[in-house]
């Protein structure tokens, strides 16, 4: 994947429909008005993933009273990231993205480094969109442990 692709700044967030974990249909446009964080994660219950979704879920307020409103969407199927939902008790969407559709969308999926070897995958992504629809925050291959504090410092929330 070439950085050309990636999204930037100002570009329109790519829109999508996905299940959520309990087979349900979410739509971007199902927050209108509403800014959104979209994180990108490679697969539920695997030590990095659960790291970035527990701090999503132990920063939900502070981010939900600044206007976020919080989705994690995987490659992983409804039934799983149910059971990662329950486990971890998170307390956002998490949505199936098992064809990668959505991912390629927004290049969060394509050539990463994994232990020194170039594999293609998920590459953990968020983006930040405002009540419009465009990206204000791209942010590719973030680390899952400090993410969701470095974000929060890079949007001025408390």
């Amino acid at each position: 994947m070439s950085d050309a692709e990636r999204l930037e700044k100002g570009d329109r967030a790519p829109s999508f429909r996905l299940d959520d974990e309990t087979g349900s249909p979410v739509s971007l446009t199902d927050f209108p008005g509403r800014k959104v964080v979209l994180y990108f994660y490679p697969a539920a219950m695997t030590p990095g993933c659960t790291t970035e979704a527990c701090d999503f879920r132990d920063n939900l307020n502070s981010l939900a009273s600044a206007g976020y409103q919080v989705i994690g969407i995987s490659k992983d199927e409804p039934a799983k990231n149910a059971e990662f939902k329950e486990q971890e008790s998170l307390n956002f969407p998490l949505l199936s993205d098992p064809d990668l559709t959505v991912h390629k969308a927004y290049s969060a999926y394509g050539e990463k480094s994994l232990y020194g070897k170039t594999v293609q995958g998920v590459i953990r992504s968020t983006f930040v969109l405002d009540e419009s629809g465009l990206v204000t925050l791209p942010l590719y291959s973030v680390k899952a442990t400090g993410h969701v504090a470095s974000l929060r410092k890079k949007l001025g929330v408390d």
